[in-house]
């Protein structure tokens, strides 16, 4: 294996004898060690400023993204699930289009808050915006596998057969670092992956400020973003003001490529913790003792 493959990227390792399973000889043996931020005082300066998002690799699982519209700058790649003759499963090279729209919305405002991300576009959804659960987990997989630093999820899905494969698939992104930003559904319904804790999930504020964003005490979504009438990208080059929680979660996944891109070796719940201490509700932020 690679040296420069970080630890969390590699297969798991051998069982060492005499050491319970899952454990090291580190009285034995140097354990390996690798740069973990220390979180000092954290502030909105001290997570993103300065930060454009580059050396960040994004993808977006959506309708697809039109990927020649000035507000979405280009992507590095444009894929999708297809099913083969036999109904298996596959990911593969696309054309950059998207029929829907909804993929390309969320793709320029991740690109209007992080500038220099690397974005991809994983298409799962239709033209009416619908897919299936199998072709939502095999998406999800192949973008694990693949390595993205964050991967944005303005979707769900309320069937309750799909939770377990969901969430075997949101703790392996967790323990690999791909951070997921999961939407919450629009309605007052249990859908998935927002509610599962490994994830980052996103539903509304109704302010116009994009990188405004709130900490939610009441769970289980967990931060709130700008996501009402908010200008959005729409394939052809053209704009619509367009309302949603899937509108909001591009808003976070953009703020976490910042704050990534700036602080590199932060683990994902480091990332949630930078988040929380970085919300305008938070106490004692920037000198503000209010609760």
């Amino acid at each position: 294996m690679a040296a420069d493959v970080p630890p969390w990227r590699r297969p798991p390792r051998n069982h060492f004898p005499g050491v319970p399973a899952w454990g090291a000889p580190t009285a034995e043996r140097a354990h390996e060690r690798f740069d973990v931020t220390p979180l000092t005082r954290v502030t909105p300066e001290w997570a993103w400023g300065g930060a454009d998002g580059s050396g960040l690799r994004v993808c977006v699982l959506d309708s697809g993204v039109d990927g020649a519209h000035p507000r979405v700058g280009g992507l590095e790649g444009a894929f999708e699930v297809v099913r083969g003759a036999r109904g298996e499963l596959s990911v593969t090279e696309a054309e950059p289009y998207d029929l829907a729209g909804h993929g390309t919305a969320c793709a320029g405002v991740i690109r209007s808050i992080a500038p220099g991300v690397s974005l991809t576009s994983l298409r799962v959804l239709t033209e009416g915006r619908s897919g299936t659960g199998e072709i939502l987990l095999a998406g999800l997989e192949w973008a694990i596998e693949q390595g993205y630093d964050v991967i944005n999820m303005s979707l769900s899905t309320t069937k309750a057969q799909f939770r377990p494969a969901l969430h075997e698939l949101a703790d392996r992104a967790y323990f690999r670092r791909c951070v997921l930003v999961a939407s919450a559904h629009n309605m007052p319904v249990r859908s998935f992956p927002w509610l599962f804790s490994s994830v980052i999930s996103v539903a509304s504020h109704d302010e116009a400020d994009p990188m405004t964003f709130y900490y939610n005490p009441s769970p289980p979504v967990e931060f709130y973003a700008r996501g009402l009438r908010v200008r959005v990208a729409w394939p052809g080059g053209g704009e619509i003001l367009s309302t949603g929680n899937s509108f909001a979660t591009p808003h976070i996944t953009g703020i976490c490529s910042l704050i990534l891109s700036k602080h590199r070796s932060l683990t994902p719940f480091q990332l949630k913790s930078v988040l929380y201490l970085a919300s305008k509700n938070v106490a004692g932020r920037e000198g503000d003792t209010s609760v």
